[in-house]
């Protein structure tokens, strides 16, 4: 009897965790993008980049067909994004191309983080209308992380452009439905 409370307990435990646990893993995967990219593993930090992504799709499923959302896991979403969404993409553009341009290289892609976290922090304490305000920093980490594949077809000034628009279209004011 014992024992079977105790297993139904860390069950229920467990479930509760179940999103949260998906986030961190999303968390994680960003981190290992990070480290890989500095150790110029661009090609498989680009892989752990959409790895993380699908992560990030999967942690609100789960707490919404469990039940189980929380601003614990709110907040832990944004603060896995912006890892995996804002400093990963941005890392691996300056390393593939971004570090190039110097200085305006290095100022783009911090001016990139700063426009993701500001978009989360907004997203964070607004109301779930069904609407995003802005680009959703996973969208813009997305593609960044997939206009790695452009570099060797287009200009350096693509990219630089590209953060650019990817930055202010984050904090932009225009409503997007949730899908």
């Amino acid at each position: 009897m014992f024992l079977l409370e105790v297993f139904d307990q860390t069950l229920k435990k467990l479930k509760s965790q179940t999103a949260n646990l998906i986030t961190l893993t999303n968390l994680s995967l960003g981190g290992f993008a990070i480290v890989f990219g500095i150790h110029g593993n661009l090609r498989l930090s680009l892989l752990l980049i959409f790895t993380a992504a699908l992560a990030d799709r999967f942690d609100g499923m789960v707490a919404r067909r469990f039940n189980i959302e929380s601003d614990l896991g709110k907040q832990l979403d944004s603060m896995s994004d912006i890892i995996s969404f804002g400093v990963a993409p941005a890392l691996l553009l300056y390393e593939g191309i971004l570090h190039e341009f110097g200085g305006p290289g290095t100022f783009f892609t911090v001016f990139y983080i700063g426009c993701g976290a500001f978009r989360l922090a907004r997203f964070n304490i607004s109301e779930n209308n069904g609407y995003f305000t802005g680009l959703p920093i996973t969208a813009a980490g997305v593609l960044a992380t997939l206009s790695f594949f452009a570099i060797p077809y287009f200009p350096p000034q693509t990219f630089l452009f590209l953060i650019m628009i990817l930055s202010f279209l984050m904090v932009a004011s225009f409503k997007l439905k949730k899908i």
